[in-house]
This record gives C-alpha cells, structure tokens and sequence, in this order.
C-alpha cells in the first residue's frame, strides 16, 4: 500500500476525532507546527525516516520537541504511529491535514505570484476573483514575488491559472512580430 494512502488515512481518521472531540482548530494549529517543523530541520525530517535510529528513540525525540505544545489527541496520534513503526508518515500526515482541514472546512487555496509585494486593495481584488471562481467563501492565498514577471500576476485556483503578468504579454508580442506576413513560408 502506498504511503500517501496510508497517511490519507491516518489523516481521516484525525479529522473525525478531532471534530468529534471539537478540537479540530488546535489539532490543525498543532499539525502545522509539525509541518513547518519538518520543512525547516531537514535533520529532523531524516530522523524521522531514517531505519538506523530505534523507533523508541524517534518517540522520545518526538516527546520532548512536542509533548507540552500540541493538543494530546495530537501526540497520541504521534504515539500511535510510532509503536507502529511508521513515524516516517508524519511529515507526510502533517502535510495532507492541512489539505483535508481546507476541504473540511470549504476554505479554497491559491496562489499568486506578482512582481512585487501585494497591497491590501490588490490583494482583497485578488480574493474577490478567487471567491467567483471557486464558489467559496472562504480563500486563503499563498503569495510568491517573483520580480522577473515585470509586472502584474500570475494567479494558480485549481486547476485554473490566469497569467495577468507582463513577461507573458512581452512573449506573446515577441512571437506575434518575429512571424512576417509578407514572406511566404514553405
């Protein structure tokens, strides 16, 4: 069994307990602690995975970063998973709560990439178009500045993009005045 279906277990499994335990906030406060800790400490990360480190070991590592910080149906999902040998799926679990916390909650992610840092007016027009074009209405936006772009944005909702960005419109020009009309091409 693959481990993703694993960790989408483990994960449902999370999201049902801490709802009906009325937790589910911290847990997900708790779950991207967890996450962020992964993705900063690639150490932490190789521990985790690592067969040579005794799963006792991973626990009591796991105890003392956590044990007075997270929720305790958080660390006895931690718990569990290491008397079970599968401690490796814990950056994985982490990751994918978040996902499953957003679904849960009809909270629709995107993603906008602009040449410079967002005003707050840029950024309430940004959601407003996120809002219409995934019928939520609740948004949360991760936000990139790539200063290559020129200028504009480039907004990724779903499966949907809409590149609004300089750098695009500069390329499609490029390309629409390289091509002569007046020269038959074979």
């Amino acid at each position: 069994m693959a481990q993703s279906r694993v960790a989408s277990r483990y994960v449902k499994s999370l999201l049902s307990l801490a709802e009906e335990q009325k937790v589910l906030d911290q847990v997900h406060a708790d779950m991207q602690l967890l996450d962020s800790v992964c993705k900063s400490s690639r150490d932490f990360a190789l521990m985790l995975k690592s067969p040579i480190i005794k799963h006792d070991k991973k626990r009591d590592i796991l105890e003392a970063i956590f044990k007075n910080k997270v929720h305790s149906l958080t660390m006895a999902i931690i718990d569990i998973l290491t008397k079970k040998n599968r401690e490796p799926l814990l950056p994985g679990i982490a990751a994918e709560f978040h996902q499953a916390y957003n679904v849960y909650k009809g909270i629709q992610k995107a993603s906008v990439i602009s040449a410079t840092a967002l005003d707050v007016a840029t950024r309430n027009e940004i959601e407003a178009i996120v809002k219409k074009l995934s019928n939520k209405s609740k948004v949360e936006i991760d936000q990139k500045v790539d200063s290559s772009l020129i200028g504009g944005f480039v907004l990724n909702v779903g499966d949907k993009q809409i590149d609004a960005s300089i750098k695009t419109k500069l390329k499609s020009l490029q390309v629409k005045f390289s091509g002569n009309p007046y020269i038959k091409e074979f």
